[in-house]
This record gives structure tokens, sequence and C-alpha cells, in this order.
């Protein structure tokens, strides 16, 4: 099997972590693996399949002989996306810095794989929430055609990086002993609380989290007729977000044909069963790399709606395992190198 030089941009944060983890897990080709960070973690030590590798300063010429660059994230992409394409690398970036560029395809592998072969030296990884919501969005477009999306979510902490998850630790621990907390990383206490904020306000009081929902989720499907209103949520849960996904289809489906087309999907696990207390849950949902589905019932409101409820790892679907399964893809279509 053909073996590729691999960077991780990024390397020793919450989501180059799993970068690593799931490149390991999903046993990809790595001939060699270039370890990238900032000046600060430039020097550490990480192991890979038994190795130690030296965490190494990232700079234009570090990717130079690279055929894959993944970055996690952060003012990294904007700084050096475009370098390392030029020298010959496929970019898989995690950012927002090109997603809604429309030289840059943006990818769910699950949803519109076909558009790696689009790249001109870069792609997209989507927000994690739009990836989420998307994947169980799909199947169900294809069958009925979505006309219309509400979405509310309840995002974990790690979304905001392993800053977000010490916070939210460190105010449980000083409430229960009966301590003050002064928040840093959010605005207000995220412990016991939940903040109907992420990102900066933007357009008509939306947050840009909510317009990546709405923008992303245009691209990714290739529908600009597709409507789509968000509101993102903080809530004092570690890891996994959830999202109550409110649909409108021009053809109506009933619960039970959902069920089944979701049951079908790929990448997506239908736990759907109220009788008996299942549906799915951030507890459960961590570290697996499905999109779980539940709470299927018709909108008692309208005439075509459905409502789901949709729970998935953010860091490894949301993030890094899109962004690996994006780079086999790339492996797959044979397009590294354009």
């Amino acid at each position: 099997m053909k073996r590729y030089n691999v960077a991780v941009v990024g390397a020793t944060g919450a989501v180059g972590q799993e970068l690593l983890k799931i490149l390991l897990e999903r046993d990809f080709p790595v001939a060699d693996l270039k370890l990238l960070a900032t000046e600060r973690s430039a020097g550490k030590k990480i192991e890979y399949k038994g190795r130690d590798y030296t965490v190494e300063l990232t700079t234009p010429e570090a990717f130079d002989g690279v055929d894959i660059a993944l970055f996690a994230g952060g003012s990294a992409s904007k700084d050096f996306a475009r370098e390392a394409a030029k020298r010959g690398a496929v970019v898989v970036d995690n950012s927002s810095a090109f997603r809604m560029d429309p030289e840059v395809p943006l990818v769910v592998p699950e949803v519109n794989p076909e558009d790696v072969k689009l790249h001109k030296g870069i792609i997209a990884n989507p927000n994690c929430s739009t990836i989420i919501m998307v994947v169980a969005l799909k199947p169900i477009h294809d069958a009925a055609r979505v006309k219309r999306v509400v979405v509310s979510t309840y995002q974990a902490v790690s979304g905001a990086g392993k800053e977000a998850i010490d916070e939210l630790a460190k105010q449980v621990k000083l409430l229960s002993e009966g301590n003050q907390v002064v928040p840093e990383v959010f605005p207000y206490q995220i412990a016991y609380n939940l903040i109907p904020h992420i990102d900066v306000f933007s357009d008509l009081d939306y947050t840009k989290e909510e317009w990546k929902m709405v923008n992303e989720t245009k691209k990714i499907m290739h529908d600009d007729s597709l409507q789509v209103t968000a509101t993102t949520v903080r809530v004092p849960v570690f890891r996994s977000h959830s999202e109550s996904v409110n649909i409108e289809t021009e053809r109506k489906l009933s619960a039970a044909e959902a069920r089944e087309i979701l049951a079908r999907a790929p990448g997506v696990v239908v736990q759907d069963n109220p009788q008996m207390k299942e549906y799915p849950m951030p507890l459960y949902t961590s570290d697996k790399d499905e999109v779980f589905v539940g709470r299927i019932r018709e909108d008692n409101s309208i005439p075509n709606g459905l409502n789901l409820w949709v729970v998935a790892d953010q860091l490894r679907k949301g993030a890094a395992t899109n962004a690996v399964q994006i780079a086999e893809l790339v492996v797959k279509y044979d397009v590294i190198g354009r």
C-alpha cells in the first residue's frame, strides 16, 4: 500500500491530539509524520505508534515534502495553509478561514464526498455543529427534499478548547465547596448554567456560530434555496454536542419512514425507542464516530414536518474524524499534488 507524508498542525491541542488518535485507529497509511505547533509547544515529545516525535515549529519550510497537512484550526490556518498548498501538500483545514471560499470544497464524506475532487490545494472541514446536523439531514433531503430547518444546539464546552474543559471542571469543584467562581473563558459561569451565545454577535443579532450553520449547510448540500435558522447554546457538558432539529420537507415522511431512511444512512445510528427511554445522549456518544439520531417524530404543527434529536462527539465526527475521512478520500480519489 502506498504511504504518505503527513503533517499535523496544532498537534498539541485538543483537536490535534484527536487527529493523531484517529490516524492511528483508522490505520491511515502514514509514511513520515511531522508534528507542528507554535513556539510555545515546539520541542515537546509526542508518542505515535511506539515512536517519540518532537513537535516542530510551524514554518513554511516545514511543509516541504508533505503530501497531506491536517490543520487542527486556529490562526495557523490563515498563516500557513496556502503556503503548505503551494509546496504541494493537500491541506485539510479545520478552521473557519476557507469554508465559504468558492474555490475551496467544504466536505462531509457521508454527504458530498465527490467535492474532494474539486480541490485546488485546500479542503475545508465544516463547523462541528454543521457536520453533525447534515449527516442526519442528507438522507432525509434525498428522500423528500428538505425545504426548511430550525435547529437549536446544546454544545459541549470542549468545543471551545482545553481551557474551557478546565474551566467547567474548576467551577464545579469550587461551587461544590461553597466558593465563588470568576469566569475566564466564557462570559458567564458555565457550571450549572447554559449560555445562549457562541462566538461573536453578527447580522440580525445572530452569532457567527449560527451563521456558520446557515451558510455551510447550503454549501455542503448544494442548495441555496434551503432555509436554515439556528440558535446555538453552550451547555455544561464536557463532550459531545446535541441538536434539536426541526425539518419541513416537500414530500411528507412519516416518522416510521424517516426512521427506516436514517437507519440505512452511512454514519448514522438510530437510537429511538421512547417506551424504553432510549434516545441519544452526550454521555454515551462521546468517543464514538457515528451521528446518533432519536426522538424521531412528526411535527404536529405542519403537514410535512419532522423533529429529530441528533447527538455526536464534536471532537471526533465534528472535527478530527471528519478531517481524517477527508484525507482518506484524497487518497482514494488520488487527488494529491494538484
